[in-house]
C-alpha cells in the first residue's frame, strides 16, 4: 500500500514537471532517428570487423590471439553479447544513446542557471546524436562512450557543486571513484577516453587549489579519480595475464595505434604535428589556470573539456566522422555557455564559428543524411528493391549480398570461403569466421609477418572458395590448385579443384 502511495505521488510530480515531458518527447525524437539503424544492411567496414569478432569470441577464439583488431576489448564484448549480429548491437547503441541525452541534460541543468538553456542544449545533442550526420547511426566505440564520459561529468560537477570539500571527505572521494571507473570503462572501449579523464582531472584540481591554495590536499583529494580509472584496467590485464596472451593485449590495444597516429602527424619529425598540438593544449590550460579567478565554474569545467575534446577529435589528423562523437558533449555545451554568459557572447560566438570551419575544413561529414531517411521510407513503404536500398548505403553491399547468396547455394557441408579485401561484414553474412586472426586485408597486409601469417593459416586450412575483391593488394599466396568459377561485380571467385 505504501509502495502504491508513493509511485502514484511520484507519477503526479512527474505529469506536473516540464523536464519529463521534455525529456519523453526527446527520448521519442531520438528514437525516431535512430530507427532506421535498425534495418540497415551489413554494409560498413568498421562494424563488419567488430562482428566477426564478436562471431570468433561466441566461438571460442580469443581476443587478440585467434581473432583480432587494433582497439581495447570492450567494443567487441558488446558485439559478442549477440554473436556479431548487427540489429540487436544497435539497439544498444540506441539505448546507450538514451541515457546519454537523460545524463546530458541533467549535466547541462548543473552549468546553467535557465532552464531552458538545458532543454535547447539537449535538444540540439540529441539531434545531433540521432542523425547519421556524424555517424550516431554505426555502433563504434565513440557511440558507447558518450554515456559513461558524460555520467562521470555530471558526478564531477555535481560533486563540486554540493559539497565544500571539507572532512569528512568520504561521500566526495566515493563520487571520484565512480568517475574514475566510468571513464576507465569507456577507456576499454577507446583509449582516447584517457583525454576526458585529463580534462575532468586538470578541472578538478583548478577547483581544489582554488579553494585550498595547496598543490598537494588538491592532488590529493582527485586521487580518486586516477584509482578509479586504473580498476578497471588492472582487471583487464589480470585477465589476459591468466590467459598468457598480455603481450598480444599490448601490441594490438596499444602498440599497434602508434602508427596509425603517426600517420597523419608527421611534421619535420615523427609525431611533430601531435607535439605542436600538445604544446597549444598545453599553453591554453596555462591561460586558463592563471585567470582561474576570472572563471565560473560552468566556464572553467566547459572550456578545458572542449580543448582537451578538440585535441581528441584531431589526435590521430585522420578525417574520420565518427571521431566528431567525441568532440559532441563539449561543443554543445559551449553553446550553452555562448547563451549564458551575456557579457563575453560576442567573443564566445566568434570563437564557436572558427571552430565549426576547422572541423569544417578538416573532417568529413556523411552528407546523405536526408537520402537516409527517405530511403528508408521507400524501403519500407515497398516502392524500392532490396538490391537498391543496400547499394545506397555503398556500392559494393549488393554484391556482398550476392557473394553470400553463390556461396550459401554452392557449399557443401564443411565447406568454408576465404576472402581477400576489406569487407568483413561478408564473414559474418555467411555466419563463418576467417582462417587466420586477421579478418580485412588491410590487416593482413600490414607487415611482412601478418603476411606470412595469415598465409600460412589459409594454407593450413584450404578453404573451399576464395572471393579476391576488386582494387586490393595481390593476394599472399598461390592459387595454383584453384580455378576461377564466377566474377560478380567484379569480385572474382575461385574454387578449389578437386
Amino acid at each position: 500500500m505504501r509502495y502504491f502511495e508513493y509511485m502514484t505521488k511520484l507519477f503526479a510530480h512527474l505529469e506536473k514537471s516540464k523536464a519529463f515531458w521534455f525529456l519523453l518527447f526527446t527520448l521519442f525524437g531520438f528514437f525516431l532517428l535512430r530507427l532506421p539503424s535498425l534495418f540497415e544492411p551489413y554494409w560498413y567496414g568498421d562494424e563488419g570487423i567488430y562482428e566477426v569478432i564478436g562471431l570468433g569470441l561466441r566461438n571460442g577464439r580469443l581476443l587478440y590471439q585467434g581473432i583480432a583488431d587494433n582497439k581495447p576489448p570492450l567494443l567487441y564484448l558488446v558485439y559478442a553479447l549477440f554473436s556479431g549480429d548487427q540489429a540487436p548491437v544497435k539497439f544498444l547503441s540506441m539505448l546507450a544513446g538514451m541515457g546519454a541525452i537523460v545524463i546530458f541534460y541533467l549535466l547541462a541543468r548543473k552549468l546553467f542557471t535557465e532552464q531552458k538553456i538545458a532543454f535547447i542544449t539537449t535538444g540540439i545533442f540529441a539531434f545531433l546524436f540521432g542523425i547519421p550526420l556524424l555517424e550516431g547511426n554505426i555502433a563504434n566505440s565513440e557511440n558507447f562512450m558518450i554515456l559513461p564520459i558524460t555520467l562521470a561529468g555530471y558526478l564531477i560537477i555535481r560533486t563540486i557543486s554540493r559539497h565544500s570539500f571539507e572532512k569528512p571527505y568520504q561521500k566526495e572521494a566515493l563520487a571520484f571513484t565512480y568517475a574514475g571507473l566510468l571513464l576507465g570503462i569507456a577507456f576499454l572501449f577507446k583509449i582516447v577516453a584517457v583525454f576526458d579523464l585529463a580534462a575532468f582531472a586538470l578541472f578538478s584540481f583548478f577547483i581544489l587549489y582554488k579553494k585550498h591554495s595547496n598543490v598537494f590536499i588538491a592532488v590529493f583529494k582527485i586521487t580518486p579519480l586516477a584509482i578509479g580509472f586504473i580498476v578497471p584496467f588492472l582487471i583487464t590485464v589480470g585477465y589476459f595475464a591468466m590467459h598468457g596472451i598480455l603481450g598480444e593485449f599490448f601490441h594490438f590495444a596499444f602498440n599497434s595505434n602508434v602508427g596509425y597516429v603517426n600517420y597523419g602527424n608527421q611534421f619535420i619529425i615523427p609525431q611533430g604535428l601531435l607535439i605542436v598540438k600538445l604544446l597549444l593544449l598545453g599553453v591554453f590550460c596555462l591561460w586558463v589556470f592563471f585567470k582561474r579567478e576570472k572563471f565560473s565554474v560552468s566556464s572553467l569545467f566547459i572550456l578545458l573539456w572542449l580543448a582537451f575534446s578538440l585535441f581528441n577529435a584531431f589526435f590521430s589528423q585522420r578525417p574520420y566522422t565518427h571521431y566528431l562523437l567525441v568532440l559532441l558533449t563539449s561543443l554543445i555545451l559551449f553553446i550553452g555557455l555562448i547563451l549564458q554568459e551575456k557579457k563575453w557572447q560576442k567573443q564566445l560566438t566568434i570563437l564557436f564559428l572558427v571552430l565549426l570551419f576547422i572541423l569544417a575544413i578538416n573532417f568529413d561529414f556523411y552528407t546523405k543524411t536526408l537520402g537516409y531517411y527517405a530511403n528508408f521510407v521507400a524501403f519500407m513503404s515497398g516502392t524500392k528493391s532490396a538490391t537498391a536500398y543496400r547499394t545506397f548505403f555503398d556500392a559494393g553491399t549488393a554484391r556482398d549480398y550476392d557473394i553470400a547468396m553463390f556461396f550459401e547455394k554452392n557449399k557443401k557441408p564443411g565447406e568454408t570461403l576465404y576472402i581477400w579485401g576489406d569487407n568483413g561484414q561478408l564473414y559474418k553474412l555467411i555466419n563463418q569466421l576467417p582462417p587466420g586472426r586477421f579478418i580485412v586485408a588491410y590487416h593482413a597486409a600490414a607487415t611482412a609477418s601478418t603476411l606470412k601469417e595469415t598465409r600460412d593459416a589459409v594454407l593450413a586450412h584450404p578453404p573451399r572458395f576464395i572471393v579476391v575483391l576488386p582494387n586490393k593488394p595481390p593476394l599472399p599466396f598461390s592459387l595454383a590448385n584453384y580455378s576461377e568459377i564466377v566474377i560478380l561485380q567484379g569480385a572474382v571467385i575461385y574454387a578449389k579443384n578437386d
